[in-house]
Formats: C-alpha cells, sequence, structure tokens
C-alpha cells in the first residue's frame, strides 16, 4: 500500500516519502523483533527485598507517618511484573532532574492504563518529603512515590555510584510463587560510549514529536518551568 499522493506533490517528494515509510515500517518491525528477544530473556538473579519508606497517597497528607515497604510488596497481584523508574534525586543531585521531571510527567497521565497490566513505581533517593513536595507542584497524584535514599537500592540497580551520583533508569521485576524477587531487566540513558542519552527515550512521546518535524531534537532540554 503506497502513500497517497498530497495536492500538488512533486514526484520527487512523493518517492522520498515512499522511501521513508518503508523505512518506518521496518523500524517497527525490528523494535518488535527487540521486544520478543526481551522477553525471552531467561529468569534474572534473586534480589534483596529492599526497605523503602513510602508516604500515604494523598500527597497533601504530610503529616500522615512514613511507613517502610519492602520492594515484594509493591507486586498487587501474583503473575504481576514490577516496573521501577529511578528518578535522579537525592543525595549529590540536590535539586530534581528536570529531564527526568519530563519523563514522569507523562507517566502520571498513564499511570491508570498501566496499572491493568503491571505494577509500577517512582523510587529516588531523596527524602520523603522532598520528593513528596515536588510531586505536589507537578501534580503527580496517580503515582507511587517511594524514597531509597537510606539502602542500596539504586547502588545496587546502577542507578547510583559510591558518590551518591544519581541516574536515571527503568528496571522491571518478576517475584516467585515463594515470594522471592527477581530482577527481570534494566535500561539506561548511556548504552555505550559514543551513546550518552538516548537509551530510555522510548518511554517519552516528546522525544517522538520532536522527531516527527523537520528540526528534530535540535539541542533541546527539558526544563523545570518555562
Amino acid at each position: 500500500m503506497r502513500l497517497t499522493n498530497l495536492v500538488g506533490e512533486s514526484a520527487e517528494h512523493a518517492s522520498a516519502r515512499e522511501e521513508l515509510r518503508l523505512a518506518e515500517i521496518e523500524l517497527m518491525r525490528h523494535r518488535e523483533r527487540v521486544a520478543d528477544l526481551r522477553r525471552r530473556l531467561p529468569l534474572g538473579p534473586v534480589v534483596d527485598d529492599y526497605v523503602l519508606e513510602e508516604g500515604p497517597p494523598d500527597l497533601h497528607a504530610d503529616d500522615v507517618p512514613v511507613k517502610t515497604v519492602r520492594l515484594g510488596e509493591l507486586f498487587t497481584a501474583p503473575g504481576r511484573d514490577l516496573v521501577v523508574y529511578h528518578f535522579m534525586y537525592g543525595k549529590r543531585q540536590t535539586q530534581p532532574c528536570s529531564m527526568c521531571t519530563m519523563w514522569i510527567d507523562g507517566f502520571n497521565g498513564i499511570a491508570h492504563h498501566v496499572a491493568q497490566n503491571v505494577d509500577f513505581a517512582i523510587v529516588a533517593a531523596a527524602d520523603l518529603p522532598a520528593l513528596r513536595a515536588h510531586a505536589r507542584d507537578r501534580k503527580w497524584e496517580n503515582l507511587r512515590l517511594l524514597s531509597a535514599g537510606a539502602g542500596n537500592f539504586k547502588y545496587d540497580l546502577g542507578s547510583e555510584d559510591a558518590e551518591g551520583n544519581q541516574d536515571s533508569t527503568v528496571s522491571v521485576f518478576t517475584r516467585d510463587s515463594d515470594g522471592s524477587v527477581r530482577h527481570f531487566y534494566s535500561a539506561h540513558p548511556r548504552m555505550s560510549d559514543d551513546i550518552d542519552q538516548r537509551g530510555i527515550d522510548m518511554l517519552s512521546p516528546v522525544w517522538h514529536i520532536l522527531d516527527l518535524t523537520r528540526q528534530g531534537r535540535d539541542n533541546w532540554f527539558a526544563e523545570l518551568s518555562y
């Protein structure tokens, strides 16, 4: 099926659009092959049942005592996977990462859809009051927010170094029938020495919309306010 010719379109433009359409089809098929490879990963290692800190679902109820919750308790039902986004905020990252914030703005909007299939949480090294204050400012009302600043969770998963520098990461976990939690998959922005910031672009529609335009992404970078 070829693209419909546009009114006044030159043969050169139509030919270039057709070449692009075929390339986009191949890109889609390649993404599906990559996703299939990901699904076929063997069982990952059992990880510690890390202790995290969590406040009440109501972001305005900071007078309610903080509770601790284990990683395995973030699974809400058998057979569900858990996706965790590691937010760059806390320790050496004294201000919330603006790019992570853009990602999480989007997650907040689709969280109720994701929840139909998997469990999802945001984990930061920032102390819980600071994390919740930022969430209130961004109106993140649909997300489960947790602090891992007192433990080794982010360090062990590669989203924090020994000096407390933070990195954005997405991690997926599974849970065995005996309650053991296993690491299934993680992705970082830095895919290789020559790919520094593209490893989790698929998680945000912003980049894909910009890529539709002639200017593309250029040197644009998200900010906390505009």
